[in-house]
């Protein structure tokens, strides 16, 4: 099903509401999603970020890394 955005008036939301809109439609997610529910986009982008890492392992940095940086504390 396609929700279109001009039904849910997103577009008159404030960048801070659509974040947390964001946010709440993240946690709305179930702990395990079928493999049936994963659309082949998804997938077929997973599969070409994995072969990047795997041609280039030094090219990406641990997450908390990253965190932290952004935090300020690294």
């Amino acid at each position: 099903m396609a929700i279109k955005l001009e039904a849910a008036d997103i577009e008159r939301l404030s960048v801070a509401e659509r974040l947390e809109l964001i946010e709440r439609l993240w946690e709305s997610l179930p702990e395990a999603i079928l493999p049936g529910e994963i659309p082949d986009w998804h997938l077929a982008e997973i599969a070409k970020r994995r072969a990047e890492l795997d041609a280039n392992p030094q090219s990406g940095r641990p997450w908390r890394e990253v965190l932290d940086q952004l935090r300020g504390k690294g």
